[in-house]
C-alpha cells in the first residue's frame, strides 16, 4: 500500500470515511511527503472555510481524556483533529453552474416553440440571456453544498486536499516540533468524509502501514454510526495501544510536550 519512503519523511494513511450516513468508501489513501516541505506549505494559499462543528463540552473532555490515558504508555504525543472541511473547492461551483445553464439554454433552444409561441423578437433574446444567467446563479450556488461538492469532485482530488490540511496542521500545531519526532496528528474532515493518519519521522518507520490502517479503521467504526468523539477516542486508544509498544514510556521521561486537546477549526 505504501510506496518506498525516504529518510526523514512522513507517511499519511487515510481513508474515505461516511461521517453523516452512507458507505464507506473501501479504499486506502498513503501519502509521502518531507517535514520540510510541509514548513512551507503554512506560508501557501487561505486555510478552508467550513461550517462550524458542534461537540459538547463533555465530548472534548472524554477526547481529552483519552488523549492522557494513551499516552500514559508511551513517549508520543497524539493529536486529534477535526475541520470542517480541507479544501474550498471553488471549481465545483463554476461546474455546476455551466453545467446548469448549459442545460437551461440548450431546453429553452429545443422548445422554443413552447416559451415563445407568438414568433421571434428581441425580447426573447433578453429573456434567454436572463434564463441562462440565473442558471448559473443556481448551479453555483448548488455547487457549495457538501453532497454535490463531492458528487463533482473527483476522490482523487479530495483525498489531496485532505492530506494537504493535513500536513499544514502538523506544521501550524508544532507536531514536528517534539524532542524525539515522536508527534502523530489523527484528522477527521466531515466535508470529505476522511480520516487522516500522519505520524512523524521518528515513530512512522517503527509501525507498519498495516498497523496504523487498524487506527483508522477504529475511527470510521464510530463515525459510521454518527459518532465523531466516540470515534476519536476509539482511534486515539487504538493508536496508543500501538504506540506503546512502538515507542514506550521510560521511567521519569515522559513529559507532556503537546496540549492533551481536540484541535476544532472549520
Amino acid at each position: 500500500m505504501v510506496e518506498g519512503m525516504a529518510p526523514g519523511s512522513t507517511i499519511g494513511h487515510g481513508t474515505a470515511a461516511e461521517t453523516a450516513g452512507g458507505a464507506e468508501a473501501p479504499s486506502i489513501v498513503a501519502g509521502v511527503g518531507s517535514l520540510e516541505e510541509e514548513a512551507t506549505l503554512v506560508e501557501e494559499g487561505p486555510v478552508a472555510i467550513g461550517k462550524a462543528i458542534k461537540l459538547t463540552e463533555r465530548d472534548r473532555a472524554r477526547i481529552s481524556e483519552a488523549v492522557r490515558a494513551a499516552e500514559q504508555q508511551t513517549r508520543a504525543e497524539i493529536v486529534p483533529m477535526i475541520v470542517g472541511r480541507s479544501g474550498l473547492y471553488r471549481d465545483a461551483r463554476y461546474r455546476c453552474g455551466l453545467a446548469l445553464a448549459l442545460v437551461v439554454l440548450t431546453g429553452m433552444l429545443m422548445w422554443e416553440s413552447v416559451w415563445m409561441p407568438w414568433g421571434r423578437h428581441e425580447a426573447n433574446a433578453i429573456w434567454l440571456l436572463v434564463a441562462t444567467v440565473a442558471a448559473y446563479g443556481v448551479g453555483a450556488w448548488l455547487g457549495t453544498i457538501a453532497p454535490v461538492i463531492r458528487a463533482v469532485t473527483s476522490t482523487e482530488r479530495l483525498r489531496h486536499k485532505v492530506r494537504f490540511r493535513a500536513e499544514r496542521a502538523f506544521a501550524q500545531h508544532a507536531i514536528a516540533r517534539t524532542s524525539e519526532r515522536t508527534g502523530v496528528l489523527l484528522m477527521v474532515s466531515l466535508l470529505e468524509r476522511q480520516v487522516y493518519l500522519l505520524p512523524d519521522r521518528g515513530i512512522a518507520s517503527q509501525v507498519t502501514a498495516a498497523q496504523w490502517e487498524t487506527v483508522v479503521a477504529a475511527v470510521v467504526s464510530r463515525l459510521r454510526a454518527h459518532d465523531i468523539a466516540g470515534g476519536l477516542c476509539a482511534g486515539i486508544e487504538q493508536c496508543g495501544v500501538l504506540l506503546a509498544q512502538a515507542c514506550p514510556a521510560q521511567a521519569g521521561g515522559n513529559p507532556n510536550e503537546l496540549p492533551d486537546r481536540l484541535v476544532q477549526e472549520p
